[in-house]
């Protein structure tokens, strides 16, 4: 393994065109959007209360700061296969998991796997997530919260995500 391998994302092939997709438009169309917003709204006068200049410039500045998300995500990211449907808990992942006493279903991976889809997720570095990565339906561990306390973790299951 890797020493810079804690950088590293696990994205399907269909994540990461999504997210391909979504820089390529961010970083072309969409920046020049911006930008003619930008200064159509330069070109109506006093900028200090001007609420329009303001907008598009929060806006450009948060189109940015995506942009230098997804191209770090992308350039440190490994692109393969859903994980093998053998139960195992990896990252891509849809896990049914006993925590604290409570039944949860979750995503191991990234946020970026998930897309739009509503469901939680859990990073495979997280205390939870290196916790219960090779573990099988019915394996039983405890993992140590930030806060300090022990909490028991049962797999139910562990099946691929498909999104």
């Amino acid at each position: 393994m890797s020493t810079n391998s804690a950088s590293v994302a696990w994205l399907t092939q269909e994540s990461y065109d999504r997210l391909k997709a979504e820089l390529d438009h961010l970083s072309g169309p969409g920046r020049t959007e911006i930008v003619a917003r930008i200064e159509q709204a330069r070109s109506e006068g006093d900028l200090k209360e001007n609420g329009g200049y303001h907008a598009a410039k929060e806006e450009q500045g948060k189109a940015e700061a995506r942009i230098r998300q997804l191209t770090q995500l992308l350039e440190s990211a490994q692109v393969g296969e859903s994980p093998a449907d053998d139960g195992v808990v990896e990252p891509g992942m849809l896990v049914e998991a006993r925590v604290a006493g409570d039944v949860e279903t979750f995503l191991l991976g990234s946020r970026e796997i998930a897309g739009d889809g509503n469901i939680d997720v859990y990073s495979e570095k997280s205390a939870l997530g290196a916790s219960i990565q090779g573990l099988k339906a019915g394996d039983s561990t405890t993992y140590t919260a930030p806060n300090g306390k022990n909490i028991s973790v049962e797999i139910i299951s562990a099946k691929p995500y498909t999104g």
